[in-house]
């Protein structure tokens, strides 16, 4: 750890505004785990977060952000202002959740524990940056740099990372953020640097179809698809970089005594090294291209052979911040400083876009504990003094980042 980033973070720690910020944290609990439970029962699915969108930005509204307003990607954005002269420093949190329309997302405690389907993941964080705003406010703090704040779509699964696309790609600020913090679950012992690369492909196998009996000697592309599984099976990946492979969903065919004319299955490829991700990708397709062949050989093709038919479903890029950027010696610094132990890791999160714009950028937590994400029992810990001093280090982390004056 650099001694620029202790003393900056010791600093910060010891300015009588943070106490007073802190201290607002605090008093408010009470109303951040009450945001906290509104938000989560407000459904957000992927692609379908415009009523936590709109709940999210009339409470921001309500704490001055200025230029708020919802993108045409479905973010909402708003700015902090700083003193002026200053860069552009990002922090977000993530809108969506992957449980459909329709999930039961009644809330519901047993002592100091919520629980409830997308409260963890990422729904706190949401509450949570409001109550750094009104704790910024409260305690008069002024930054050097300006400090947009997002309410981001798009994160989780199919979403593919598209609110961070767009903010990155063709929104506004697309060319003035200088760094990047995405707060996303409640655990703040990991500090992400690292982004793991994904593709995504959904690959359909189509062939004539028949009568399980009478067609039989046809080809059949459920054999095909079954073949090309098994063979991505038995593919050697390195373990560093990490990278990895999954056959995850897949269905097709109309009845047990017919030969499918189409069968599909999704496939999850994954690398914490774009070059990793792009020697698996080939042997991907390769393999595909194989397993038809090896169909098509071995059975008739008198009513038509089988093809695949490959499609691209999710692409998201790999990245990395050195762990000797001061973005995440800061963040290590300012977690350390309040007792929380801390190891730098890789994931998939929204930190993964300007990762891969060579953009400083990490993903932080929310505070507290939690578990069982993506599951219907997901829960988190609300018990206030750990809530609190997860909430001051993420503060602390943002202020050191943006510059306390």
């Amino acid at each position: 750890m650099t001694d620029h980033a202790e003393a900056t973070v010791r600093r910060v720690m010891a300015d009588e505004k943070f106490k007073q910020a802190v201290a607002r944290l605090d008093a408010d609990h009470d109303r951040i785990v009450a945001d906290i439970i509104r938000f989560t029962e407000t459904e957000a699915p992927s692609f379908n977060e415009d009523t936590r969108a709109k709940a999210w930005a009339e409470e921001a509204r309500a704490h001055g952000l200025r230029d708020l307003e919802i993108d045409a990607e479905g973010n909402v954005t708003g700015i902090r202002r700083g003193i002026g002269n200053g860069r552009l420093i990002c922090v977000a949190a993530h809108l969506d959740t992957v449980f459909p329309a329709g999930t039961n997302l009644k809330v519901r405690r047993e002592g100091t524990k919520l629980f409830a389907p997308g409260i963890g993941d990422d729904t706190r964080s949401l509450a949570v940056i409001l109550g750094w705003l009104r704790a910024l406010d409260a305690a008069g703090i002024s930054t050097r740099d300006d400090i947009l704040f997002v309410a981001d779509v798009g994160e989780e699964g199919l979403g593919d990372l598209r609110g961070m696309r767009h903010l990155f790609g063709q929104g506004r600020y697309k060319d003035r953020i200088s760094a990047f913090i995405t707060v996303d679950s409640p655990n703040m012992e990991k500090i992400v640097t690292g982004g793991v690369g994904s593709k995504r492909y959904k690959v359909t196998f189509k062939g004539p179809g028949g009568h399980s009996y009478g067609a039989f000697g046809l080809v059949n592309p459920m054999f095909a698809m079954a073949d090309a599984v098994a063979r991505l099976g038995q593919v050697k990946v390195p373990s560093k970089p990490k990278t990895t492979f999954s056959a995850s969903v897949t269905g097709g065919g109309t009845s047990i005594n017919a030969i499918p004319d189409s069968v599909w299955t999704d496939f999850d490829l994954r690398s914490e090294a774009p070059e990793a991700l792009d020697r698996l990708e080939a042997t991907f397709f390769a393999l595909i291209d194989a397993a038809v062949a090896a169909e098509n050989a071995a059975r008739s093709v008198d009513n038509g052979a089988v093809v695949a038919k490959i499609e691209k479903i999710g692409d998201r890029p790999a990245g990395h911040t050195p762990e000797t950027n001061e973005l995440p010696r800061f963040a290590e610094a300012a977690l350390n400083a309040h007792g929380i132990e801390t190891s730098f890791e890789y994931s998939s999160t929204d930190a993964n876009i300007p990762m891969s714009l060579g953009i400083p950028a990490i993903k932080i937590g929310s505070g507290g504990t939690g578990g069982r994400q993506h599951s219907l029992e997901e829960w988190i810990d609300v018990e206030k003094e750990a809530s609190v001093k997860g909430m001051s280090a993420g503060l602390a982390t943002v202020l050191a980042v943006a510059g306390m004056v």
